[in-house]
């Protein structure tokens, strides 16, 4: 009982509030997954807004007037405008539409505004994507889609109160036909540049790397678990503390920033000199997230341009590669870099100067204890490695640790790391390192990118996330080259080994689940980043070169774009006499009894009774008695069989063949017979039983028994007929 009184509670309301009720929901659930990137303001006035939409339904209230309305639009508009300063452009512009559909809810007064309500949220959905291509994303629009289809289904509905599956089913009829052609248009549709990716006016900000270093910029990335690159080993993999992703990197240094070089940038080949690598290269294939800057991420190091369509890859002097445009969508290309190499040897001491300078007066404690280092005994003009071991020994055997959390730094960063603190990040270690390589007169610099990454046992991809985010340093040797140098790995080498990985903050749920068993958390996160994986790799990736690759195996040997709108153009055209032939066929097969009842319509109307569009067979009969008296008892019989085919309890006593064939012996009355009146027949009252004769059997085949039909009503009362010319479905 109690299950059952929300649902008899429901089926009480008026069909007015049952449509407006659904109408919020779907609006709901159409802006749902865009309050993540609408402004808290814009989401709790929308949410407001439908709130009091739903208290006007259920209260059975009138709706505001049009000052009211008017109010209310000048405030989003006003409210939007204070936000970005526009009404236009992608932010603004998908803000404004979620309050004028929130706001169309209380203005449902007509058919006509529920088809304005339905088509402003579909057009709404395509704003989600905007901000998110997601799978998420993806679902929650075609929830959305089958909610918008579904009201709509149900506002060309008749009136009364019809039951919500048909409704359902038809939206979900719908969908299915329209997939084909989705996946059609999606396959073979050119791949230009998408709707959001033109216009930067919207690119909002993601943690990832930055072009430049200050201290606390690599220490915020590892609370951010978000994934920043995934990529696949076509040989062995590597060892995890071989996996170095190279990123900017860093030698300019004004005593609190560490900024690139000026770029200098060849697409025809790199400008680095003296590269000269060891062993069997690694073949992979890298997945990057968007990050809105210009570098492609490569494990150390690659001579060869990673293969990328729609860009151009780039290398700079000091191994970076990077792309000639932003990278503003997810991108796959296919790298080989080699763990074993030398570069650099042949550099001047001229490209040299820059790596070594430090701005005056800065750190001068560090630069003190470099000077005493180099007046150590065997230290004295001894190699930049050496040099290296004795600095990296000093981290191992002092008071030096690992932290997230070392403070703010300020001014003169590396005295801070060396004599106080005592305590930083990888980034803060690098620096520090640098700056005391540079007093020594080292070349020196810092390298930031990733290191480390984690396999994926469900699909063999491995991941890499801004948790990883890692900075090192590098120094030239005379004879050799630059050469890596991670100090880090001196203080924690849990960092570099892979034994232990940094990791953000877990929700309570996340907390809760790994506390009681961590496997499952990880095996719950390892299935869900697979399936998120497979939506990236296969739908947000899908580009122009795997376009050409499917035409290939449909037996194009060079595909162009010609080919490819040829081959949409030939499916356009099947498709279209595909449905031309299923509707005809349609037509034909599969409503015989109205293509029968339009048959009879036309012989009536051969006999001068001209009948309406929407007319039934017992208005038919009807008119027929009206007109010819008891002649025309046969064909009336007919005609209330014909109904009775379709809408009689027993549809199946009177067969449509059956029907046929009484059709074809049927005897008509000569039109110039009986005909009573030519003015306006269809308007001409029906006979009494006394004028008409007695009641009209019509056999049932299915009992053997009969059906009996009342004669017609009298033509001074409407009220008092007898036979029920009501429609169908209003009958009881």
């Amino acid at each position: 009982m109690l299950t059952a009184a929300p649902s008899a509670a429901w089926h009480r309301l008026p069909r007015q509030t049952q449509d407006t009720i659904f109408a919020v929901a779907v609006v709901a659930c159409v802006l749902a997954p865009q309050t993540a990137h609408l402004p808290l303001w814009c989401s709790l006035l929308a949410a407001g807004l439908l709130a009091a939409r739903l208290h006007l339904a259920l209260r059975g209230e009138a709706l505001p007037g049009r000052w009211w309305l008017a109010a209310l639009i000048a405030t989003a508009l006003a409210t939007t405008y204070s936000s970005y300063g526009t009404w236009v452009g992608r932010e603004a512009g998908s803000a404004l539409i979620a309050l004028l559909l929130a706001l169309k809810t209380l203005e449902l007064r007509s058919q006509r505004d529920a088809f304005v309500l339905f088509f402003l949220g579909f057009f709404s959905l395509l704003t989600a994507f905007f901000s998110s291509q997601s799978m998420l994303t993806a679902i929650a629009a075609a929830l959305g889609v089958m909610g918008l289809l579904t009201a709509l289904v149900r506002a060309h509905m008749p009136v009364g109160k019809p039951p919500w599956r048909p409704a359902l089913a038809v939206a979900g009829k719908l969908v299915l036909l329209g997939s084909p052609t989705m996946l059609v248009l999606f396959l073979l549709f050119p791949r230009v540049a998408p709707l959001w990716a033109v216009g930067a006016d919207a690119l909002q900000a993601r943690s990832g790397l930055s072009g430049t270093l200050k201290m606390g910029t690599i220490a915020d990335l590892a609370l951010d678990d978000s994934i920043a690159l995934r990529l696949r080993f076509t040989n062995a993999p590597p060892a995890r503390q071989d996996l170095y992703f190279r990123g900017p990197v860093l030698s300019q240094f004004d005593g609190e920033e560490w900024t690139p070089a000026a770029p200098r940038l060849s697409p025809e080949a790199p400008v680095h000199t003296g590269f000269v690598t060891h062993g069997e290269p690694i073949a992979y294939e890298i997945t990057l997230e968007p990050h809105h800057q210009r570098w492609l991420l490569a494990i150390d190091a690659s001579a060869d341009a990673p293969v990328v369509a729609g860009h151009i890859a780039s290398q700079s002097a000091d191994l970076q590669w990077q792309s000639l445009e932003p990278i503003n969508s997810p991108v796959r290309y296919q790298a080989h870099s080699h763990l074993q190499f030398q570069y650099g040897a042949q550099e001047s001491l001229l490209q040299l100067q820059p790596y070594t300078a430090l701005p005056p007066g800065s750190n001068p404690r560090t630069v003190q204890w470099a000077g005493d280092l180099l007046r150590e005994p065997g230290l004295r003009n001894a190699s930049a490695t050496a040099l290296s071991d004795r600095v990296l020994a000093h981290l191992r055997k002092g008071p030096y640790r690992y932290t997230l959390s070392p403070g703010i730094y300020g001014a003169d960063a590396a005295d801070v790391f060396w004599f106080d603190r005592q305590a930083g990040f990888c980034e803060h270690i690098a620096a520090a390192y640098v700056v005391v390589m540079r007093a020594m007169r080292v070349p020196a610099r810092i390298v930031t990118g990733y290191q480390g990454a984690t396999p994926n046992p469900l699909d063999g991809y491995w991941t890499v996330r801004q948790s990883d985010a890692h900075a090192w340093a590098e120094i030239w040797q005379a004879g050799v080259g630059w050469q890596r140098v991670d100090p880090t790995a001196a203080i924690s080498p849990w960092r570099v080994d892979q034994t232990r990985r940094l990791s953000a903050p877990r929700s309570a749920l996340a907390g809760a689940l790994a506390n009681v068993s961590p496997q499952a958390l990880e095996s719950l996160r390892a299935a869900w980043e697979a399936i998120n994986n497979g939506w990236t790799q296969w739908v947000l990736n899908y580009n122009q070169n795997q376009q050409w690759d499917l035409l290939r195996q449909l037996g194009l040997s060079s595909p162009n774009w010609q080919d490819l709108v040829s081959l949409l153009s030939i499916l356009a055209g099947a498709t279209a006499l595909v449905g031309v032939g299923w509707s005809q066929w349609r037509r034909r097969h599969q409503d015989s009894w109205g293509r029968l009842q339009m048959r009879v319509r036309q012989r009536l109307t051969r006999q001068g009774l001209p009948i309406a569009l929407h007319q039934s067979p017992r208005h038919m009969a009807a008119m027929l008695e009206a007109h010819y008296g008891p002649q025309a008892v046969p064909a009336c019989q007919w005609l209330l069989r014909l109904e009775h085919a379709r809408y009689g309890r027993a549809p199946d006593a009177h067969p449509l063949d059956v029907l046929l064939r009484q059709w074809k012996r049927l005897q008509w009355p000569p039109p110039e017979h009986g005909l009573r009146s030519t003015a306006r027949p269809a308007l001409t009252p029906p006979p009494t039983a006394s004028q008409g004769g007695g009641p009209l059997a019509i056999p049932s085949q299915a009992d053997n028994t009969s059906i009996t039909v009342p004669p017609f009503a009298s033509k001074r009362s409407d009220a008092s007929r007898i036979i029920d010319t009501t429609a169908p479905q209003d009958r009881p």
